[in-house]
Formats: structure tokens, C-alpha cells, sequence
């Protein structure tokens, strides 16, 4: 099974540079998608309905053009759920989650904390609420797979500039303590877990050619419960630097389940 995630920044403007050609491409069994900016009256049949996939979606109800996320998948799940019942984040259309019975996907849109200390603390509290559901879900032997756009690089390895960077939030000290903590609870971080030492990143900023020179931020992952990397059931990670259309590029997981 491959499962795919991406920030497209706008799933219309994604659709004007090549998504579906992008999708062919990649071909996921399953494919998240991030800050999709859509309400629901704005899709067109064709975001519904794409190709051989179903559509699964949460929208932001306090800001129209603002996050969102959706999911394609081949496969039904059994049961699909938006947000996880704190109003404040859900509000904010954020969270899908997908039980396919042998696991539980989470398609998510983590907060950026950039815009001041009011939104990192809104971050900061989004993380600490979201693992504290998806623990209780792992405590009663739940098989997980988390995966978007955490907004956090987790260490130096994973951007460019660290050090330029360091009092900025999305590698702040007190946010990268968090991916640590999230580890430390029995979650592992699929690319770095397989490829220890391999510098690549998922995103860059439209300015001052970052993309052209690299220098970027790896700052999308699948995160998953230590269970499925104790039955072998991941086979591969991957970043797929190729593939435009957005700022961020997709990342992926090969499972065997």
C-alpha cells in the first residue's frame, strides 16, 4: 500500500499546475492532501470525484479560504471522522481520520505559529491535545499513522539554516521539544528512522529562489506507532523532491499490511 501527503496551498491553484497528471504519477493508494483552502460548496465534481478514488473532507467553518484537508483513497475505511472534539481546532478544519481496521489514519494541518505568540501558544496547544487522543487510541492497541504538515523541522538536519533559523517558529527549541516528546511516547518518524543521514527536504519559500538552490525545510512526515515498525510493516520512506505544484512537495510511505 502506498500512501502519499501533500500540502497543495490551494487545491484549485494545484489543479491549474498539474495535479491530476501529479496524481497519475504518483499513483497512491491513498493521498492526503493539506491546506486545500476549499468550503464545500467550492469543490468541482472533479475534486470529488477523482479518478478511481473516493473523497473524504473537513473545511474550516471560521474562515473561508483558510486550511482544509481531504483525503483520496481507493479503499472505503470503515468509519471517517473530522477533528477530534476539541471545538477551538476543529473549527479550523484540520483533521481527518480514517479507520481502516488494521490501522488509524490521521490526514492533519498542523497550526503555523508564526503569526505571533497567541498562534504558537494555539500550535503548542493543538499538539499536546491532538497526541494526548491519538495515545488514548495507541493505549487500546491501535495500529497509527499520522501523517501532514507538522510545521515543525524536527533538527538541524531537516532545514537548511539552522541556525538563522533558530528563534523562528517552526524550529523554536520549545516546538522541536514537542517532536521529541511525540517519539519518546512510541512514534516513530518513517524517513528519518529509515534514512538517518539523508538530507532532503518538503518545503520551500517562494522567495529568493529557494527551491532553485535547496534550501528548504523538512517539515511534512509520516509519523507512526512503534507496532508497525516492529512487524516490518513499513518498507519505505520517501520525499518526492520532483513533483511541483506547490510550495511544499509530497511525502510517502510503502506499507505491507
Amino acid at each position: 500500500m502506498r500512501i502519499l501527503s501533500w500540502n497543495v496551498n490551494g487545491l484549485r491553484a494545484a489543479y491549474k499546475k498539474g495535479f491530476t497528471d501529479a496524481v497519475a504519477k504518483m499513483d497512491p493508494d491513498i493521498l492526503c492532501l493539506q491546506e486545500t483552502k476549499l468550503q464545500e460548496d467550492q469543490r468541482s465534481e472533479e475534486m470529488i470525484r477523482l479518478g478511481p478514488y473516493g473523497s473524504y473532507w473537513d473545511y474550516a467553518s471560521t474562515r473561508k479560504g483558510y486550511s482544509g484537508v481531504a483525503v483520496y483513497t481507493r479503499d472505503r475505511p470503515k468509519v471517517e471522522r473530522c477533528g477530534f472534539g476539541i471545538e477551538r481546532f476543529d473549527a479550523e478544519g484540520r483533521v481527518i481520520e480514517l479507520d481502516y481496521g488494521r490501522f488509524v489514519l490521521f490526514n492533519i494541518y498542523f497550526p503555523n505559529g508564526q503569526k505571533d505568540d497567541e498562534r504558537l501558544q494555539y500550535k503548542l496547544d493543538f499538539y499536546r491535545d491532538f497526541f494526548a487522543y491519538a495515545n488514548d487510541l495507541k493505549a487500546q492497541g491501535r495500529s497509527l499513522i499520522i501523517t501532514g504538515d507538522f510545521n515543525t523541522a524536527h533538527n538541524e538536519i531537516d532545514l537548511k539554516n539552522p541556525q538563522s533559523n533558530k528563534d523562528r517558529s517552526g524550529f523554536l527549541r520549545i516546538e522541536r521539544d514537542v517532536l521529541d516528546d511525540i517519539i519518546s511516547r512510541g512514534y516513530v518518524d518513517t524517513f528519518r528512522h529509515l534514512y538517518p543521514d539523508t538530507v532532503k527536504y518538503s518545503w520551500w519559500s517562494y522567495r529568493f529562489n529557494a527551491r532553485k538552490n535547496n534550501a528548504g525545510w523538512r517539515i511534512d512526515y509520516f509519523f507512526v506507532s512503534e507496532d508497525l515498525i516492529a512487524a516490518g510493516a513499513v518498507k519505505d520512506a520517501f520525499i518526492l523532491n520532483e513533483i511541483e505544484g506547490s510550495d511544499h512537495c509530497p511525502v510517502g510511505i510503502e506499507l505491507d499490511l
